[in-house]
């Protein structure tokens, strides 16, 4: 097998890892990665493995699992659009920008919740979206907090005076919490995504 068929056998490989990842979202174990791609030697998978991880399409975390890699595209960023009075539109290639890039400072740290209820809709955070929360961050007044108050899990913007700590809702149908036993935050909200269509 000459280096062109080779590599486009290593790009197939790489697509229906991709595929699987899509579907599942999850990066798929060893032998989960030997029978789509016709390896059935741990061995040879295990090389097949390196060799992504080397080329970037996986990473490995401090525990030696798979997971996915940077992607190995991006969306054009064509410059700015007004969003107050019209003007002439003027498209210009600005750069090429990944959304992992542009969302996940820290990757290994960073997860996603989809968003029910309506109490943090003056933040802009609506029913459906879904945040990215990364648990790496030390929260600050001010910040909005994925946090577990007496047991129960909310998504709620933190104030900090003195010893005192009170979450607050961004709508004024809901009332600020103050913890009486215990809270625990589990990690910052860095932003949200919401799909139109």
């Amino acid at each position: 097998m000459n280096r062109e068929e080779q590599a486009a056998v290593f790009r197939e490989r790489v697509r229906t890892l991709a595929a699987f990842y899509k579907e599942r979202r999850r990066t798929p174990s060893f032998p989960e990665i030997g029978a789509p791609v016709g390896l059935r030697s741990t061995n040879a998978v295990f090389k097949r493995a390196g060799r992504m991880v080397k080329e970037g399409v996986v990473e490995t975390d401090e525990n030696q699992r798979l997971i996915p890699g940077l992607p190995q595209g991006g969306a054009r960023m064509l410059g700015t659009v007004e969003a107050g009075f019209p003007s002439p539109a003027e498209e210009e290639l600005a750069d090429t920008l990944s959304l992992d890039d542009l969302l996940f400072k820290n990757r290994e740290a960073t997860f996603l919740l989809k968003v029910s209820g309506d109490s943090m809709s003056g933040a802009g955070i609506m029913p459906g979206d879904m945040v990215i929360v990364d648990r790496s961050l030390s929260p600050k007044t001010g910040d909005i907090v994925i946090a577990e108050v007496d047991g129960a899990w909310t998504m709620k913007r933190l104030h900090k005076k003195g010893d005192v700590v009170t979450l607050f809702a961004a709508n004024p149908d809901y009332r600020p919490i103050r913890p009486r036993h215990e809270l625990k935050i589990a990690g910052i909200v860095t932003g949200v995504v919401r799909k139109y269509q």
